[in-house]
């Protein structure tokens, strides 16, 4: 019958037109690349202006936690859940900062400038080559450029070797040097001590600053005093002597995580923990004065 071969006839061009689009859809994955590391394909789209999609003049410390099995999938969706225009890392590797940053860029859409502030090479941190170990320290991502960037490291580490990354960009409408560091680790107050009459004389260079970072010491801590100087914790209420009313940073309850601001005021701020550190994200927003 006529309508037999119809039906036949149009069952066999059904095959081919599904061959024909089977090829063009592998085609189409050759050329695209792989999807995301979770495995699912994911379509980019990114604005004309990604720049637009961060909060303006909000800006955020973290520490990573490091040696930590973290994903840096993870690590960029707490940091896009904020969508801070400057984010300061700790314990960062240069390897995993890359990756972070890529993540922003092709699942949130959120572009950011990177400079890297490494002081160490460390292979059980970072990974590498045993002979060519990934870079470890400080990093800062930026929705705005980025220029005269320095890197230094402390003279003096204490028991792992700590420094700090500046540069300039513009928050709040305005140019603003920006620092980030670690200093060195718990009990070592003298130490601190000395790395803090370094970086003190580099932020009083500036009229306006914004020092991010892990310090590893309390608000009321005698080796911060060169800083406090200078500059006022993003909580106004966080300040020697009334220390005891500052918010924890950690997860065993201290605050070692602070954004001190220099010709800048706070409009607000805010502390969250995260799962994927055992360091809280601590985010605030600023103005000029």
């Amino acid at each position: 019958m006529r309508v037999g071969v119809e039906v036949e006839e149009a069952g066999v061009l059904g095959r081919g037109a599904w061959l024909v689009a089977g090829a063009v859809a592998v085609t189409c994955m050759l050329l695209l690349g792989p999807s995301t590391p979770a495995g699912a394909p994911f379509a980019r789209t990114v604005p004309v202006d990604a720049a637009k999609d961060v909060v303006p003049n909000r800006v955020m410390t973290w520490n990573l936690c490091n040696p930590c099995e973290e994903s840096n999938v993870d690590r960029a969706a707490e940091i896009a859940a904020y969508a801070p225009q400057v984010v300061g890392l700790q314990e960062a590797c240069v390897g995993d900062v890359e990756r972070i940053r890529d993540h922003l860029a092709n699942l949130h859409g959120l572009e950011y400038h990177v400079a890297y502030g490494p002081v160490l090479r460390n292979w059980s941190r970072c990974g590498g080559l045993p002979w060519k170990p990934g870079g470890y320290g400080q990093a800062l991502l930026s929705a705005a450029p980025m220029t005269d960037v320095v890197t230094e490291e402390y003279p003096d580490g204490g028991s792992e070797d700590r420094g700090y990354i500046a540069v300039t960009t513009e928050v709040a409408g305005q140019t603003v040097r920006v620092f980030n560091t670690h200093l060195a680790q718990r009990r070592q107050e003298s130490v601190r001590e000395g790395q803090t009459a370094v970086l003190a004389p580099q932020v009083a260079r500036y009229e306006r600053a914004l020092v991010l970072g892990d310090f590893n010491a309390v608000p009321d801590a005698p080796e911060l005093a060169p800083i406090w100087a200078l500059a006022e914790d993003t909580d106004a209420g966080c300040r020697p002597p009334a220390a005891g009313a500052c918010e924890p940073t950690t997860d065993w309850q201290t605050k070692y995580d602070y954004v001190f601001l220099r010709g800048l005021s706070a409009l607000g701020h805010e502390v969250r923990p995260s799962r994927y550190s055992d360091h809280h994200l601590l985010h605030t927003d600023v103005t000029a004065r």
